[in-house]
């Protein structure tokens, strides 16, 4: 599983050094098996490992892709659910369990320079280019961030995952004309010029926007 978060204005996945064979010592990303006493299905199997590694359960959680292969794996014939979750980094508790010798968040472009166990390396490329295509025509970004947010901090965090600059006023108009966000009757706390506090309309669901966004370059 890809968990995503934005932390240090960046785009950052979580990893986990592995504590047995194979590829002990080897950064990975986090994974588990079906619990059959436990799961109706392979979403609750996804659900239960997010929170087991991070105690939250993710607003959005996407199947990406099953990958399967007779070389994948030393141990033999080995099928992977490569699923992706988005969650807000003020949230997370990250747990080591006994399959692990660290759990650590790490910058997406530093991670994808890393040998990681297996075929994760091919994972994390494929869970990064789905999240970067959808964001340019979804509210996806809304999930990394606090039930309320500004509408700077919403675009600085699309800034960040397709890392280039968008318009100001039209990224307003686009969320605003839209319908999916309301003002809380807040201001952001703590600055000389705060600026309105927004919240989803409805936390549950992904808007689709008609157009895919453009950059100010």
């Amino acid at each position: 599983m890809c968990i995503f978060t934005v932390k240090d204005e960046q785009l950052q996945v979580l990893l986990t050094k592995r504590g047995h064979f194979p590829k002990k010592n080897q950064w990975a990303l986090p994974g588990g098996f079906i619990d059959q006493s436990k799961d109706k299905n392979l979403d609750e199997t996804a659900f239960r490992k997010l929170r087991e590694k991070t105690g939250v359960a993710s607003p959005y959680l996407e199947q990406v892709a099953t990958i399967g292969g007779s070389k994948r794996d030393p141990r033999g014939w080995a099928l992977t659910v490569l699923y992706f979750a988005l969650i807000p980094h003020e949230d997370t508790e990250l747990k080591v369990d006994a399959s692990s010798l660290e759990v650590s968040w790490v910058p997406v472009n530093h991670a994808m320079s890393l040998k990681l166990a297996f075929d994760h390396n091919e994972l994390l490329k494929l869970s990064k280019e789905r999240l970067r295509s959808k964001v340019l025509y979804t509210s996806l970004p809304v999930h990394l961030l606090n039930e309320t947010f500004t509408l700077p901090l919403l675009q600085k965090t699309y800034e960040i995952i397709l890392n280039t600059p968008l318009q100001k006023k039209s990224f307003r108009k686009r969320f605003l004309d839209a319908g999916i966000i309301e003002e809380t009757g807040e201001k952001e706390p703590g600055v000389s010029k705060p600026a309105l506090l927004y919240r989803l309309v409805d936390s549950n669901k992904v808007h689709v926007f008609p157009r895919t966004l453009e950059s100010a370059t």
